[in-house]
């Protein structure tokens, strides 16, 4: 066993000493530039079956997510998890109640923003019976609110719209659509 740390201690010592040897004849520029490089390679990722995971906001529960199979992938900068679906989500409103509902084949959850992209056949299903489908959303902590530059459909009890670029709350109850089309009925 100490011959085979031998082995790995001194390649990992020589290339030490070879870029910090090299950078020392570097600008301060091409030096950052070395160092960025290698602090990008040092990427961490854990793995999870059967994944639930729940956002705390004000000491409350403000969204829980299931999926099959999670990756998150780490580094200094960044973290990212990849989440495998089939893909659930469910956000409680300031009483603890669920607000909104969401179904699709995969998620991502972008830890520096605070958003998770929802992707492939996505639903969402609110309280007050308010539907959208789209094949990609974005959901932002920060805001409270839904986007997806792509073609989404909102059905509700009274009427059905389509179009392309939505902007809402989660809850569906305000919302933007450009470039819309659909039908509305009226008593």
């Amino acid at each position: 066993m100490s011959d085979f740390r031998v082995h790995h201690i001194i390649p990992v010592f020589l290339i030490s000493l070879l870029i910090s040897g090299a950078c020392s004849d570097l600008s301060d520029y091409d030096s950052e530039q070395v160092e960025s490089t290698l602090n990008d390679s040092l990427i961490t990722s854990t793995e999870s079956w059967d994944v639930q995971m729940t956002l705390m906001q004000q000491e409350k529960a403000r969204i829980l997510i299931e999926g099959s199979y999670a990756i998150t992938y780490q580094t200094r900068e960044r973290s990212e998890t990849h989440i495998d679906g089939p893909v659930y989500v469910q956000l409680f409103d300031t009483t603890g109640s669920v607000e909104t509902e969401a179904w699709s084949k995969r998620a991502v959850y972008l830890e520096e923003k605070s958003e998770f992209e929802l992707y492939d056949s996505v639903r969402v299903l609110t309280n007050t019976d308010r539907e959208l489908y789209s094949d990609y959303l974005v959901w932002s902590q920060k805001t409270d609110r839904i986007t997806s530059p792509r073609f989404v459909t909102i059905i509700t009890p009274t009427d059905s719209i389509s179009g392309r670029s939505f902007d809402g709350l989660t809850n569906l109850s305000e919302y933007v659509i450009e470039e819309p089309r659909g039908s509305r009925v009226v008593d």
